[in-house]
């Protein structure tokens, strides 16, 4: 039996049995919608996060008291470390041969409030100078904080797009006062816009001298150090030169366990994945069950077809067709009526794709290869069990076939 020929019976016997047909494909469209809008959402997911997490450059890394842990234990054994302090950053600066800048900062949560607007809760960012060569941060307007305004403990800030919408609306913010807390700082600059996690952004942030924060904050609580590889430099090289640095500065011996912890950028990447990928698995666990039960209803309708259709095959096989030709028949039929409902969830999962990124805060990002392979899955499930009803169908003698509807 020629291909199409089996193609243009499977698609003639499934229309004679619309709803049945429908209702056999509903596991199959349910799990390819699943493998399409789970696929999506995860490929976004990653995207994102690889682009949130990696706000600094591959050659960026950063001292801080408590590094990236699960243990309960070990949170509390860090957490009577020493803080780092700003004089330490100053100490190290001015000795790192392998490193281009150091740059302290302390963060901090603050009202602000221009005029009769205000925003609570805004994350100040004190920071030392050279900070915009360790982090993305292109300006919209204005200009970053100087050297001379950092020393000098100027109140002079650089506000993220989405304080200067909440606040300024369609004034220029160049020039005017905010007031951070209880302290006025002028606005030198805008960042341009750069998005956020879904429960933080960007560009709710600000940036002030970190000598000016330390005074109006009291001096209190551990600073963070980033610091970034001279050109040419080995990463490695320049963190552990950093790190021997450090450790003089806080009166440790070089063979001395540190007591601060080095974190990347990349290391908070791997983290996210480790933690991600069980979720990840769980859920391709569950979809792939749903296509198993979908492959079981299929085959059980064709099961209940060939029994139906036995006078049909007996007919077939008497005037001349053979054990092939049936197992193409069933077989082609199995896997058309797998593949429209693979169609069918396709279209589903990427309008269900759509409506995610729309109406969550979860992104998802639809995949040409999903789409591929929740067809591909579809068809091959229709295949694999549509096998054993082929068969079946094949062995009828044409004799006992006429017999039974006879």
């Amino acid at each position: 039996m020629k291909f199409l020929e089996a193609v243009r019976l499977a698609l003639s016997s499934l229309w004679s049995n619309r709803l049945r047909s429908f209702l056999t494909v509903i596991g199959n469209v349910v799990a390819v919608l699943s493998v399409v809008v789970v696929v999506s959402v995860i490929q976004g997911l990653d995207r994102f996060v690889a682009k949130e997490i990696k706000t600094t450059g591959a050659d960026v890394f950063c001292f801080t008291k408590i590094g990236f842990v699960m243990d309960y234990e070990e949170f509390m054994r860090q957490l009577k470390r020493p803080d780092l302090r700003l004089d330490q950053a100053e100490q190290i600066a001015p000795l790192l041969r392998q490193s281009e800048v150091v740059v302290p900062r302390l963060d901090r949560e603050l009202s602000v409030r221009y005029a009769s607007r205000s925003a609570r809760s805004v994350r100040i960012a004190g920071v030392g100078a050279g900070y915009d060569r360790v982090a993305d941060l292109p300006l919209a307007a204005g200009r970053h904080l100087g050297e001379l305004e950092i020393e000098g403990r100027e109140a002079v800030a650089v506000v993220g797009d989405g304080i200067r919408e909440k606040l300024f609306l369609n004034e220029d913010p160049l020039g005017r006062s905010i007031r951070l807390g209880r302290q006025r700082y002028r606005v030198i600059g805008v960042i341009e816009k750069r998005g956020g996690t879904m429960d933080e952004s960007r560009d709710d942030q600000i940036f002030v001298p970190i000598s000016a924060l330390r005074r109006q904050a009291g001096g209190r609580g551990s600073i963070d150090i980033y610091v970034k590889a001279a050109a040419g430099a080995s990463l490695e090289e320049a963190q552990e030169e950093a790190s021997l640095q450090l450790k003089i500065a806080r009166g440790l011996d070089p063979w001395d366990e540190p007591d601060f912890a080095l974190v990347t950028d990349e290391q908070a990447y791997q983290l996210y994945e480790s933690a991600s990928r069980g979720i990840y698995g769980l859920l391709v666990g569950v979809v792939s069950l749903s296509l198993l039960i979908g492959g079981i209803v299929i085959m059980n309708i064709m099961l209940v077809a060939v029994t139906e259709r036995t006078r049909e095959i007996g007919i077939r096989k008497a005037i001349g067709a053979r054990r092939q030709d049936i197992v193409a028949q069933f077989l082609v039929e199995a896997v058309v009526l797998a593949f429209f409902g693979g169609l069918l969830g396709v279209g589903l999962g990427v309008v269900g794709a759509l409506l995610v990124a729309k109406l969550t805060p979860l992104p998802a990002s639809v995949q040409l290869w999903s789409v591929l392979v929740g067809l591909l899955l579809a068809s091959s499930v229709g295949l694999f069990f549509g096998i054993y009803p082929a068969h079946r169908a094949s062995r009828l003698a044409p004799i006992e076939a006429l017999r039974a509807e006879g």
